[in-house]
């Protein structure tokens, strides 16, 4: 089975990018795979707290993938599964990738303030290349009936 690998952040456009992958994983007879990378830690030195950070970094994933879980199967049909990595996100987005042979296409969404489309679509399409998947891209303020019009 094809999956779509969708990464779950605190930014807008991520909310087109779960539609996009959804949408086209129902379409399609695939499946969504939502990755969240928790960054390096600020406060090595201080490992207790590091520990709570970290926790409750886990928790609030968990609390956000349930909500974009919960719209997949109610609306799409779609059973997304979770995966957490840890480190730069970046280099987790592309080894998760490369760990996983059924992941078939990464989505994205852009950003659409004036500083461009986001960290992870200017990091990632410069090492698009190099990535055994294609990448798509999909415009933060694409409206939702247009997204259900071109998927």
């Amino acid at each position: 089975m094809r999956k779509f690998l969708v990464v779950l952040d605190d930014s807008r456009e991520c909310l087109n990018a779960m539609r996009f992958a959804a949408m086209r994983a129902a379409h399609t007879g695939g499946g969504v795979t939502i990755l969240s990378v928790i960054p390096p830690d600020e406060f090595n030195h201080w490992i207790g707290v590091a520990e709570v950070m970290r926790e409750e970094a886990r928790e609030r994933i968990h609390a956000h993938f349930e909500v974009f879980a919960k719209w997949m199967r109610d609306k799409q049909g779609i059973d997304p599964e979770l995966a957490i990595r840890e480190g730069e996100p970046v280099p987790q987005i592309i080894e998760h990738v490369r760990s996983d042979p059924e992941i078939g296409v990464l989505v994205l969404g852009a950003g659409t303030d004036k500083k461009g489309p986001g960290p992870l679509v200017t990091q990632l399409t410069r090492n698009s290349g190099s990535l055994p998947i294609p990448i798509t891209i999909v415009p933060g303020d694409l409206s939702k009936e247009k997204l259900e019009e071109i998927t």
